[in-house]
């Protein structure tokens, strides 16, 4: 009997929080099932995409930070 897999179940396998019996269950049901199979190219085209992201904030962000940061009175933090 093959077991269905959600689309979390995929996701699991593609950030490699499945077991070695999971792993082999999922890889063969890739193999067989077209849709399960879109899904997680779907998914890891995404999370390619998400690893390129520039993960730095904007100047007007850190400007922000910066003038609250002015506005408080850190004398009396310490």
């Amino acid at each position: 009997m093959i077991k269905t897999f959600t689309p979390n179940d995929v996701i699991r396998y593609l950030y490699n929080e499945t077991s070695e019996e999971e792993n082999k269950a999922i890889a063969q049901a890739l193999i067989i099932d077209a849709e399960l199979l879109e899904i997680y190219m779907q998914l890891k085209q995404s999370a390619e995409k998400l690893d390129e992201i520039e993960k730095n904030p904007s100047e007007n962000v850190i400007n922000n930070i910066l003038n609250y940061s002015k506005s408080k009175d850190l004398d009396s933090v310490c």
